[in-house]
């Protein structure tokens, strides 16, 4: 049996705490549970299949963690739309869709794939298999 069942949630410490939300939603991600108030809110998104992303508001007193995550991986069935829909949100570009075949093994993984940083400076990836 397995103890990992699969992914939960990424936690991030916002920069724009309202902005973020507002990115995030703008991608299809809903509010699920909030808390807090003034500089300690919080809150969850859901992220589709049972995953989601915490959101934590910062009074400014803290330096943002740096280096936690590599990036965040979206699945997604339309590569070229989810990355339009990110920029118009507010996201700002690192990687344009492109194709790629991952040499992997037991068979070549085709995918498409796109990067843009968050309103935090966090990494996405669009990941969509093709």
């Amino acid at each position: 049996m397995a103890i990992v069942k699969g992914m939960h949630h990424i936690a991030i410490t916002a920069l724009d705490f309202d902005k973020t939300l507002a990115f995030y939603d703008k991608l299809g991600f809903k509010p699920m549970i909030s808390w807090g108030d003034k500089n300690t809110r919080a809150a969850m998104v859901n992220a589709g299949g049972g995953a989601c992303i915490e959101v934590f508001s910062s009074d400014g007193t803290n330096p943002r963690p740096q280096g936690l995550f590599q990036h965040i991986a979206l699945a997604v069935d339309n590569c070229d739309e989810a990355f339009k829909v990110a920029l118009e949100a507010g996201g700002k570009e690192e990687k344009a869709p492109y194709n790629i075949d991952i040499q992997s093994a037991p068979e070549v993984t085709k995918v498409r794939i796109a990067f843009v940083f968050g309103p935090n400076g966090e990494e996405i990836e669009f990941f969509q298999y093709r």
